[in-house]
């Protein structure tokens, strides 16, 4: 997945160590940076909540919390 804001974030960087920001420039940076944080830790929670942790004899030993989080999202689907 990619996020849409990226490319702004990162032209908003180049030309802040280049030139400087106007305020409403720096406004609209934090507000961008704000909004990638929110979708990289929506990845990371999707990716988390599909995992299943398994020992080297194949036993089956997700942590309970995650497995009730994943059973809870299931739900949320059906």
């Amino acid at each position: 997945m990619t996020i849409p804001s990226l490319h702004r974030i990162n032209e908003l960087s180049r030309k802040q160590k280049n030139e400087g920001l106007t305020q409403a420039e720096q406004d609209e940076q934090q507000q961008l940076r704000q909004e990638y944080l929110l979708a990289i830790r929506g990845q990371v929670l999707s990716t988390m909540s599909t995992l299943k942790v398994v020992d080297p004899n194949g036993d089956d030993v997700t942590p309970e919390k995650l497995r009730i989080t994943q059973q809870q999202n299931a739900s949320k689907l059906h």
